[in-house]
């Protein structure tokens, strides 16, 4: 598994519960290292015991864990450079959600060897979409959950009314079910096309 990504889960952790609680995850993970490497790779089982550990430590499911990650991706201070690219998506939710299937390749040009799930988007019905992530359930478990975390901090940045749904796997991907209700429901959150990026780590897809 790429580095960057388990690299956000740290960051996640600590941002998120305090530098003890990963530490006390870690340790419980039982990990011979300090602290992730973005730009190294490890296995997938590695970053498993990780979040096994922290469903632990935290008393929380795993998959609500996976979609807090999702959030605060959106939504946490130090990931608005992610913010600000995800935007660029399209000026409204709709526009947003038909720009996700290019999300795996601009991952790609920004990070040469980061592979997410290639996603597709269908239209059911006006304002229903299927979101299938074609082989997350193989190479990166969980990434529909932290799916609809970024999906719901996107349309509140949006302004949007979104009902979202995990669905499980069918036929090997995972489904996330988006019923937009309103895409002008409130106020969105500021967004200047023009502004310049703040440094940032790197602790984000």
């Amino acid at each position: 598994m790429h580095g960057l990504i388990a690299r956000t889960l740290q960051c996640f952790l600590q941002d998120t519960y305090g530098q003890t609680a990963w530490q006390e995850i870690a340790h419980n993970a039982d990990i011979d290292f300090a602290d992730f490497e973005a730009m190294l790779d490890y296995e997938t089982r590695v970053v498993e015991q990780v979040l096994d550990a922290a469903v632990t430590r935290l008393d929380k499911p795993r998959e609500a864990i996976l979609e807090d990650i999702g959030t605060y991706l959106i939504t946490h201070p130090n990931n608005e450079g992610l913010r600000r690219l995800m935007r660029y998506g399209g000026v409204d939710f709709i526009d947003f959600l038909h720009s996700l299937e290019d999300l795996p390749g601009r991952a790609r040009l920004a990070v040469a060897d980061l592979d997410l799930p290639e996603l597709e988007l269908t239209d059911s019905s006006p304002g229903q979409f299927l979101l299938s992530c074609h082989g997350s359930l193989r190479d990166l478990p969980g990434f529909g959950h932290v799916l609809v975390g970024v999906l719901r901090a996107m349309a509140d940045d949006y302004g949007a009314l979104v009902i979202l749904d995990h669905r499980g796997a069918l036929d090997g991907a995972e489904i996330v079910d988006i019923t937009v209700v309103e895409t002008d429901f409130a106020e969105g959150r500021d967004f200047d096309l023009g502004a310049a990026l703040p440094a940032r780590r790197s602790s984000a897809l």
